[in-house]
């Protein structure tokens, strides 16, 4: 009778089995570097988030309507590509940025601001945060800074070395965006309808052009006649004519970031006919409701779709993207 094998031998676990168990720990440990953490440069760099904070307070302190413009640069942003600052980048010999693309042209801002931030954490922490997550903070910032709600940013994005001007045009949603167009948009990168009714909120704060409204304040029949008569005063119907001019997107309150836009839909009351839209016999009338009257459930529902979409498509990891020294272009 051949001799029992030891127990040792027997507790050998097979190469098979180490190779599996070896596998399984490196693809743990890519998963977890690969997400992003809120905690992400308290030991790179612990001073990030105050210098942000603080250069986002003092441009909404010296221009008001900078605080609604921050935001939308993460939206725009995020919306296409995923959020990677591809925003950011101006045109070069081998691609045509998004600057200059349709739903950005003449109208993005804030660009001054984000250099400023990116400066001053250059040369606090040099080569060590990402453009990105300097769009995904200073859009929460500049909501607090306008009186809305705070949320925790996940960070650790880093930034894309190419923008898309096509993409741009086809991914961002339109001012003349009909209910199906809208939501058909947000779900293609991953948000409910929920999600962008609250985020549709943002326009409580902030200005459009009278090139965006014109036809809404002309030809739309859901719309309230004395609120159309008084913004065809501004806003000449010929094409062309003070194409620039601003309106408020919520005239009752245009830089306090509160529910007032929701209640302005109530009344068809709502300045573009993308916003209009989610009042209008349509499955989210009820929602649109809901936020007008609780403001708190909104303030909600806005943290939570802010946060998802700050997570479309984030490049992580070493072998993906880079930290631009220069927010406009790549390294």
């Amino acid at each position: 009778m051949a001799p029992a094998a030891s127990s040792r031998h027997r507790s050998r676990p097979f190469p098979s089995l180490l190779i599996l168990t070896l596998a399984l720990t490196l693809f743990a440990t890519v998963t977890t570097k690969a997400q992003l953490s809120e905690n992400y440069y308290d030991a790179s760099c612990p001073a990030a988030l105050l210098t942000i904070r603080t250069a986002v307070a003092a441009a909404v302190l010296l221009d008001r309507r900078m605080g609604a413009s921050l935001l939308r640069l993460h939206f725009h942003d995020c919306f296409v590509q995923g959020c990677d600052a591809s925003v950011l980048l101006d045109d070069t010999g081998s691609f045509t940025g998004e600057k200059g693309a349709g739903p950005n042209a003449g109208s993005l801002r804030g660009f001054e601001v984000i250099d400023n931030i990116k400066m001053l954490l250059e040369l606090l922490c040099p080569q060590t945060v990402s453009c990105a997550d300097i769009l995904a903070v200073a859009a929460r910032d500049s909501v607090g800074q306008l009186g809305g709600p705070y949320w925790t940013v996940l960070l650790g994005r880093r930034d894309s070395t190419t923008a898309s001007a096509s993409l741009a045009n086809s991914d961002l949603p339109g001012p003349k965006s009909n209910l199906n167009n809208l939501l058909n948009t947000f779900a293609n990168k991953g948000l409910s309808s929920t999600d962008m009714v609250a985020l549709s909120g943002a326009h409580t704060v902030g200005r459009a052009q009278c090139k965006n409204c014109r036809a809404r304040i002309y030809n739309d029949t859901d719309i309230d006649a004395s609120f159309a008569a008084s913004l065809r005063t501004g806003c000449p119907q010929q094409a062309g004519a003070n194409d620039g001019a601003l309106e408020p997107l919520d005239a009752s309150s245009p830089d306090a970031f509160d529910n007032g836009y929701f209640g302005n839909l109530l009344s068809q009351r709502g300045l573009l006919h993308s916003d209009q839209a989610l009042f209008d016999v349509g499955t989210t009338d009820d929602l649109v409701r809901t936020y007008a009257s609780n403001s708190d459930q909104w303030g909600s529902d806005f943290v939570a779709a802010m946060v998802k979409m700050g997570n479309i498509s984030p490049l992580t990891g070493t072998d993906n993207g880079e930290i631009r020294m220069n927010c406009r272009r790549v390294n």
